[in-house]
C-alpha cells in the first residue's frame, strides 16, 4: 500500500543566513613586490641603511658647523674623542665630517652612473633587440668588443686622459657602464616582442617607438630595476679605487677613496683614518648588495622564492 503524505508531516526549516565572502583587492605588480620585500629582513635592513646614508649625506654636511677643508693645525693626528667624533687628519681637518662630505660625493658618483647607466643601456639594448638581424648584430658586436675589455681598465684609461675630477669621473662612468645592462634590455625584450601583446599592438597602428616605450620596456622594468641597483655599489666602489690611485677627486675634496688613500700613509702610527673611511664603504656597499639581492628575488621571476 502506497504511503500518502500529508502537510503536517512537512516541517519547514528557517532559512540560514548567508555569509558573504568578501575577497581581497587585487594587488597590482608593485604592491606585490614591496609586500614581498617587506617581510625579508636583510634586504629591509639595507633599504633602511641605505636612506640613513642618503639623509646623513644630504643634510649632515649642511648642518655642521664645521667645514670639510677646515684646518687646526693644534689639533693634528688627533685620535676619536667627543670634540672630534673620528679623530683629525694630518692636517687637523675633522674626519666625521669629511666621512660625511665623502658619503655625499661617493653616492652621487654612485647614483649618476647609474642614471647614466639606465639612459643610455636601455635606449641601446631596446633598439638593438627591437629592430633584430643587422642593426642588432652590429650594435652587439660593438657592446663584445668594448665587453672584452674589463670595465675598470677603459675607466683608469679614460681618467688618465680626461685628467682627475668630479666630473670626469661622471663621463669615464657613464661611459662604460651601461654595457651589462643594454645586454639584459636586449635579452628581455628579444623574449618578449613576438608576444600577443606587440602584435595586438601593431594591428591597431602603434609605432615602433610607442611600442618600445609604452610596452616593451615597462614590461622588462624589473630586471632593470634590479641591474641599476646593483650597478650603483659597483660604481661607489670603482670611485674610491680611482680615488685611491690618485685618479678621482681632487684636493681638497673627500670621496671615501681619497681618505682611505691618506690613511694609509700613517696606518701605522694612526690606523682610525684608514679605519673610518674603509668602515663607511663596507657599510654602504653591504647595504646595496642586500638591498639587491632582496629586489632581484622579489622583481626576478627566476629568482622569486
Amino acid at each position: 500500500m502506497a504511503m500518502v503524505l500529508e502537510q503536517k508531516d512537512f516541517e519547514p526549516i528557517a532559512l540560514k543566513s548567508v555569509q558573504t565572502i568578501q575577497q581581497a583587492p587585487a594587488l597590482g605588480y608593485w604592491q606585490d613586490a614591496w609586500i614581498r620585500l617587506k617581510r625579508d629582513k636583510v634586504a629591509m635592513a639595507g633599504l633602511c641603511v641605505v636612506v640613513f646614508l642618503l639623509l646623513v649625506a644630504t643634510f649632515g654636511p649642511i648642518l655642521s658647523s664645521v667645514s670639510y677643508s677646515d684646518q687646526d693645525l693644534l689639533q693634528t693626528n688627533q685620535g676619536p674623542s667627543a670634540a672630534h667624533w673620528f679623530g683629525t687628519d694630518n692636517l687637523g681637518r675633522d674626519l666625521f665630517i669629511r666621512v660625511l662630505y665623502g658619503a655625499r660625493i661617493s653616492l652621487s658618483i654612485g647614483i649618476v652612473a647609474s642614471i647614466l647607466n639606465f639612459v643610455i643601456g636601455v635606449i641601446y639594448g631596446g633598439i638593438s633587440a627591437f629592430f633584430g638581424g643587422t642593426v642588432d648584430r652590429i650594435m652587439m658586436n660593438i657592446v663584445d668588443v668594448l665587453y672584452s675589455v674589463p670595465v675598470l681598465l677603459y675607466v683608469i684609461l679614460l681618467m688618465v686622459i680626461l685628467k682627475p675630477g668630479l666630473i670626469n669621473i661622471f663621463i669615464a662612468l657613464g661611459i662604460g657602464y651601461w654595457l651589462q645592462m643594454a645586454r639584459i634590455v636586449r635579452g628581455q625584450i628579444l623574449s618578449m616582442k613576438e608576444q600577443e601583446f606587440v602584435l595586438a599592438a601593431r594591428t591597431i597602428g602603434a609605432s615602433n617607438r610607442r611600442i618600445l616605450q609604452k610596452h616593451l620596456i615597462p614590461n622588462a622594468i624589473g630586471a632593470i630595476v634590479v641591474t641599476l641597483s646593483l650597478s650603483i655599489p659597483d660604481a661607489i666602489f670603482t670611485e674610491a679605487f680611482l680615488s685611491f690611485i690618485g685618479l678621482g677627486v681632487s684636493a681638497p675634496m673627500a670621496s671615501w677613496g681619497v681618505l682611505a688613500s691618506e690613511g694609509v700613509t700613517s696606518l701605522r702610527e694612526y690606523p682610525f683614518q684608514l679605519f673610518f673611511p674603509a668602515l663607511a664603504i663596507s657599510i654602504t656597499m653591504l647595504a646595496f648588495n642586500f638591498f639587491s639581492d632582496g629586489l632581484r628575488d622579489v622583481l626576478d621571476p627566476k629568482m622569486r622564492r
